[in-house]
């Protein structure tokens, strides 16, 4: 089983959820409000905002974002009501109290770190109250903060108790996100984007969830979805648990294909039975979120597009004569309609040009549209071949490098005979990103001829 041999890597694993320690359920729920006059005898910092209050020992630092925390919460918790559909106006007076912990000895002499936590790593939370310990890396502090907001969050306005993928996975989800600057603020400001799925890198700083994925497919030890969700959890101390649980739940409700099926089912308890919940609700496709799940891990990138990147599974026709394929620049993955035995000889040639999306130049130059042609262009490269490359492939349930099923490339550029891998239908894309397929257009023109 993958969980034998989880990848380590060197970047901080989220916090540990309030809901996998039993210690902690007999500890008492005194008010924010008495526990902020405890700080504050404490002589701890006392940062507040409408739905947080922060208490923590760190000096003040000019720049290190952490007086921004409030007001960011508070715009996160807005955009987990909409998830959940939750009228933010009925919820007005809802408050966490998070402790920001540089040493812990000054918040157990306070009250405010009882014995019944347990010595987290870097978080916990219960009902509604968390600590954190203090993180050297603002975007991380942040996302920590988020994640366990989202734990107090779901734990006192919706009663969670699910599966540890779910609590987990959700957490990560709606506390993933990007600053931009308010222009309302006159750029003084940054706000609150949610980014379930990170754009850039550099929007998630020391978060790995992404890299973490690629890992794992790359050492053949990749979770599937039904492998995720009977994850224990006890096993997310680790970050590939973590990330195994955040993109689970990143398709399943960002996917055009399943994200109705999984609102519905978040629409109702959420319990230990919400496994079996989402797998009675209308709609529930069990094999075929499966099968996305592998073609998400298999091209995970930042900014994924799931509605350009969501494939055709029908099942098609077998090849005995030339057939002429139309092969969009703009999608992912394209169901050619035929298929092919493995073993058996064919041969391809494309012809035509489209766009590729663009080269910025100075500021004064307007964007240049790249444009492409089979063979793809050299001057970058994705994943060991030219941007733009024609790919056809097919999806191979049993790969013989071992592993999780994916696509296997069987022929690209514009003129080659090629066999088939496996019995199953043909797919073509362009070689790029996809997170990069809204600026692209046009199409080329792909005919496959059986030998």
């Amino acid at each position: 089983m993958w969980l034998r041999s989880l990848i380590v890597v060197s970047v901080l694993a989220a916090s540990l959820s309030g809901m996998s320690c039993a210690a902690a359920d007999t500890l008492e729920a005194p008010s924010v409000d008495a526990l902020t006059a405890s700080a504050r005898r404490a002589g701890l910092r006392v940062l507040e905002g409408d739905h947080l209050v922060l208490v923590t020992d760190r000096p003040a630092r000019v720049g290190d974002g952490v007086e921004d925390l409030p007001r960011i919460f508070d715009e996160a918790w807005a955009a987990w009501c909409g998830h959940y559909a939750l009228d933010p106006a009925a919820h007005e007076k809802w408050r966490a109290f998070g402790c920001l912990v540089v040493d812990r000895e000054r918040f157990r002499t306070a009250g405010l770190l009882p014995d019944a936590i347990p010595d987290f790593a870097n978080g916990h939370c219960h009902l509604h109250r968390f600590w954190m310990a203090d993180q050297s890396n603002p975007a991380y502090r942040r996302h920590l903060l988020l994640h366990e907001g989202v734990h107090a969050f779901t734990l006192t306005l919706r009663s969670l108790d699910t599966p540890p993928w779910y609590t987990e996975g959700i957490a990560e989800c709606l506390a993933t996100h990007r600053l931009d600057d308010d222009d309302n603020a006159g750029g003084t400001l940054v706000r609150f984007v949610p980014s379930p799925l990170p754009l850039r890198a550099t929007d998630v700083e020391q978060l790995g969830r992404i890299e973490a994925i690629r890992a794992l497919r790359t050492a053949g030890e990749c979770p599937g979805l039904a492998d995720i969700f009977a994850t224990p959890g006890a096993n997310h101390r680790d970050l590939s648990a973590y990330a195994g649980s955040w993109a689970a739940v990143a398709l399943l409700s960002l996917h055009p294909r399943h994200a109705p099926t999984f609102a519905a089912a978040e629409r109702g308890p959420l319990d230990p039975q919400f496994n079996r919940r989402l797998m009675e609700t209308p709609g529930w496709d069990g094999n075929q979120a499966e099968r996305d799940f592998d073609a998400f891990t298999d091209e995970i990138d930042y900014g994924y597009d799931f509605t350009r990147s969501a494939i055709d599974w029908a099942p098609s026709r077998p090849l005995d004569t030339r057939q002429t394929v139309a092969v969009a620049a703009g999608r992912g993955w394209q169901n050619s309609g035929w298929s092919l035995r493995k073993g058996a000889r064919s041969s391809l040639k494309a012809t035509g040009r489209c766009t590729i999306g663009t080269l910025t130049g100075p500021a004064a130059e307007p964007p240049l549209r790249l444009e492409t042609e089979a063979n793809g262009i050299s001057l970058r490269w994705y994943r060991g071949r030219p941007l733009g490359r024609l790919l056809v492939a097919q999806w191979v349930e049993q790969p013989d490098d071992g592993g999780r099923p994916r696509f296997v490339v069987v022929a690209e550029g514009e003129d080659r005979a090629f066999t088939a891998a496996t019995d199953g239908t043909l797919f073509c894309k362009l070689n790029d990103p996809p997170g990069e397929l809204a600026d692209n257009d046009g199409q080329l023109t792909v005919e496959i001829e059986p030998e």
